[in-house]
C-alpha cells in the first residue's frame, strides 16, 4: 500500500493537477478570508468555512478524476491486478494519496487563522472544529468520487459524475423543505451533507455527524474494493 500511496502522491506533483488543486483551494480560501474576516473586521471563521463547503464540492471531482480511470485508459490497471497487492491496498493507497493532497490544500485555512491571530484574538478551538468538519467532508467526497472514477476509463466522465454528485448534495439541502412526505423528509435530512457539516462551522463537534462522514467514506472505499475485485476475477 505504501508503494501505491507514494506513486500516486508523486503523480499529483509530476503534473499540474496537484499544484492547480492546492492553488485553487488557497485562492478561494484567501478571497473569502479577506471578504469575511479582514475586510469585514470579523474574528469569526464560520462564514469562511461555510463557503468552503461549496468550494470543496466542486474541486474534489477534479482531484479524484484520474485515480482509477487513468489506469484503465492506459491499461496499467492489469499490472496492478496482477501485482502482489490486494484490492484493498490499491484502493487505500490511492484514497490516502488524494486525501493527503486535500489536507495540504485545505491547510491554507489554518494559515489564514494564523495570520489573523497577529492582529486579533482567534478562538483556536472553534477553528479546530471548523477544520475537522472540512476534513471529514473531504474524506467522504473523495471516497465517493474515487468509486466513480473506478467505473469508467474517461477522466472527463469521472469528473462530470463527481460534479453531478456535488449538485445532488446541494439539491438535497434545497429540496428537503419542499417535500410533503415526512418519511422522505427524514431520509433527505439524514443524508444531507450540509446539515451534517454546518454544526462544525459553529464549533459544535457532534459525534453522529463525524460518524456519518466516516461511514460514507468507508462505504465507498469498500465499493471501490468490490469493483476492483470484480474486475480482477472477470
Amino acid at each position: 500500500m505504501k508503494a501505491i500511496f507514494l506513486r500516486e502522491l508523486r503523480a499529483y506533483f509530476k503534473g499540474p493537477l496537484g499544484f492547480v488543486f492546492i492553488g485553487a483551494s488557497c485562492l478561494f480560501s484567501g478571497l473569502y478570508f479577506y471578504a469575511y474576516n479582514l475586510y469585514a473586521g470579523s474574528t469569526s471563521f464560520s462564514s469562511l468555512f461555510s463557503t468552503m463547503f461549496s468550494v470543496v464540492l466542486f474541486l474534489i471531482p477534479v482531484l479524484t478524476m484520474r485515480l482509477l480511470s487513468e489506469e484503465r485508459r492506459q491499461r496499467t490497471d492489469q499490472l496492478l491486478m496482477t501485482a502482489p497487492v490486494s484490492s484493498l491496498e490499491i484502493s487505500l493507497g490511492k484514497y490516502l494519496s488524494a486525501l493527503c493532497v486535500y489536507v495540504l490544500a485545505t491547510a491554507s485555512t489554518l494559515l489564514d487563522a494564523l495570520v489573523f491571530s497577529a492582529i486579533a484574538r482567534v478562538n483556536w478551538v472553534l477553528v479546530a472544529g471548523n477544520y475537522t468538519g472540512l476534513l471529514l467532508l473531504g474524506a467522504a467526497l473523495i471516497a465517493i468520487c474515487m468509486f466513480l472514477s473506478s467505473l469508467t476509463e474517461s477522466q472527463l466522465i469521472a469528473a462530470v459524475s463527481g460534479f453531478c454528485v456535488s449538485l445532488m448534495v446541494i439539491l438535497t439541502d434545497a429540496l428537503a423543505p419542499l417535500v410533503d412526505s415526512p418519511a422522505v423528509q427524514t431520509v433527505l435530512g439524514w443524508i444531507n451533507f450540509s446539515t451534517r457539516y454546518t454544526p462544525f462551522t459553529y464549533g459544535v463537534f457532534a459525534l453522529e455527524n463525524a460518524v456519518f462522514f466516516l461511514s460514507i467514506a468507508a462505504l465507498f472505499v469498500y465499493l471501490t474494493v468490490a469493483r476492483l475485485e470484480r474486475r480482477r476475477w472477470s
